[in-house]
């Protein structure tokens, strides 16, 4: 199994250990590196896990543990957070959306959980429900960034956060709803330069505002190295620039700030991998496909995003593999569409990896899948939900056992 050295995630005899007691497929998560990365953000006086990335309850009770909070976009993920040990009446959860429905509503007003909000209909709608609630601006600087255009979050393109600042302004200050925080994020993977754009746009718009502030938010969209030769990014940079501004809006608006950071791909990918198993090889013409049994409603992000995952191979024999001896594949799933192709890139193109000579039986490990692997998934094609795994101590702990049919097909009995 050749795996890249520098992820430190669980290693094949864990994998081998884990595929004897659960099968193929399943998720597997290392707790160890889950921790390493909470730690690698606390020079930030907050850390808020966003929770879409991986929302399973045992990983949120993982973020408690160390100290982090959790920023929830829908009743459900409220829920999550409040089954995980997080509470209400305080700063623990944060509720981040462009709407807010009756039912969402009503649990936020009961539980006193602050609101970030993204439209001037939210405020509207919260002002006339709850007085005084405690609330954030999600800003929209008018410029996003983003490793793929569908993980943009700013800009005129962009359905996220507040235009129109001013307005949103006057209409907090008729409903009496209190300001506590200023929230910007222009996407997933933003670089340093769009970087320095956000913390001087959290600028100009803290000091346009003119409110005394409690917090503001550096947002999420922390990279992290998918493909071997990129590098991790520097947080003690990433701090630094971000920690400069906060000290400008302190000064500026004469109160003290805590400096927020909203990751969820950065605390979580690479503790993940996807284990599937090879059920078919096959030529059609020149290629060789390489079809697996899990499919884009198991991982979905290389046909929605053309995400790259590292991909590597496990012998069901134990053999000795022979990397000078190698083929060019194409992985696919299972699944009645042509889409489900793993090796394909934003433009739907395909490609093909290089690996080892592989043969039926062998398994697939799909790499740092930790963040929007498991939490996007779905039933399409009527294919259950997979087992989550969690590794700790030495130990597998499962998390989230497989979905049986009869459960899928229960919503409709």
């Amino acid at each position: 199994m050749k795996i890249n050295k520098k992820k430190k995630i669980i290693n094949k005899k864990h994998i081998l250990s884990a595929i004897k007691i659960y099968k193929s497929p399943f998720w597997m998560y290392d707790y160890k590196k889950i921790k390493e990365k909470i730690f690698q953000l606390k020079k930030f006086d907050i850390i808020r896990f966003a929770q879409k990335s991986c929302s399973n309850i045992h990983i949120l009770k993982i973020m408690k543990k160390y100290g982090t909070k959790i920023d929830a976009v829908s009743l459900g993920e409220i829920e999550r957070a409040l089954k995980a040990g997080f509470k209400g009446n305080c700063n623990d959860i944060v509720y981040t959306s462009d709407i807010i429905e009756n039912e969402t509503l009503k649990k936020v007003i009961k539980y006193n959980i602050p609101v970030n909000i993204g439209s001037i209909d939210m405020i509207k709608k919260i002002g006339k429900k709850s007085k005084n609630h405690k609330i954030w601006l999600r800003i929209n600087p008018r410029f996003g960034d983003g490793h793929n255009k569908k993980t943009n979050t700013g800009g005129k393109n962009s359905k996220h956060g507040i235009w129109n600042i001013k307005k949103a302004i006057n209409l907090i200050k008729k409903y009496n709803l209190k300001l506590i925080g200023l929230h910007m994020h222009i996407g997933s993977g933003a670089n340093y330069f769009h970087l320095k754009k956000v913390c001087n746009s959290m600028i100009k718009q803290a000091i346009l505002i003119n409110k005394k502030i409690n917090f503001i938010s550096a947002g999420g969209g922390l990279t992290i190295p998918y493909k071997i030769h990129e590098k991790e990014i520097n947080i003690k940079n990433y701090f630094k620039i971000w920690n400069k501004s906060k000290k400008i809006i302190e000064k500026k608006l004469k109160c003290s700030i805590k400096l927020e950071i909203e990751p969820g791909r950065f605390l979580v990918a690479e503790s993940g991998i996807l284990i599937s198993q090879i059920q078919s090889i096959k030529k059609v013409k020149n290629r060789i496909f390489v079809l697996v049994n899990v499919g884009f409603n198991d991982l979905i992000r290389p046909v929605l995003y053309g995400s790259y995952h590292y991909i590597s191979i496990l012998p069901i024999d134990n053999r000795k593999i022979n990397y000078s001896n190698t083929i060019n594949v194409i992985i696919g799933g299972p699944l009645c569409e042509s889409g489900d192709i793993f090796t394909q890139k934003e433009n739907s193109k395909i490609y093909t990896i290089t690996l080892p000579i592989i043969k039926r039986g062998d398994y697939i490990i799909f790499h740092d899948v930790g963040a929007y692997g498991a939490s996007m998934s779905s039933n399409y094609n009527s294919r259950p939900l997979i087992p989550e795994i969690l590794f700790k101590d030495n130990n597998f702990i499962q998390i989230r056992r497989k979905q049986t049919i009869k459960e899928m097909l229960s919503l409709e009995i």
